[in-house]
């Protein structure tokens, strides 16, 4: 059974700063590709930042130069740290994890930008 536990989220002022962290239980981590999306009031979920079992990391044009995607595979955790946050990126934030033609979600974990 595989299962993905976030945290780190919260309320920060605008320019502030949030690190999330996503656990994943299993043994399929280290082959897998991790994702972290969100999703607004109202809007849809989107994909905010992914990175492979190698390391290598894509990111929406949103969050580039602010936001950062890392893993632990020794910790079996994947991070997102958040830099320079401004009120649009309020959302629930949700890590997903890819192997093949399996995903698994977590229960996501929201983050709140306001002055």
């Amino acid at each position: 059974q595989v299962q993905l536990v976030e945290s780190g989220g919260g309320l920060v002022q605008p320019g502030g700063s949030l690190r999330l962290s996503c656990v994943v239980s299993g043994s399929i981590f280290s082959i897998s590709v991790m994702a972290w999306y969100r999703q607004a009031p109202g809007k849809q979920r989107e994909l905010v930042a992914t990175i492979t079992s190698s390391g290598s990391t894509n990111y929406a044009d949103s969050v580039k130069g602010r936001f950062t995607i890392s893993r632990d595979n020794a910790k079996n955790t994947v991070y997102l740290q958040m830099n320079s946050l401004k009120p649009e990126d309020t959302a629930v934030y949700y890590c997903k994890l890819i192997m093949g033609l399996m995903a698994y979600w977590g229960q996501g974990t929201q983050v709140t930008v306001s002055s």
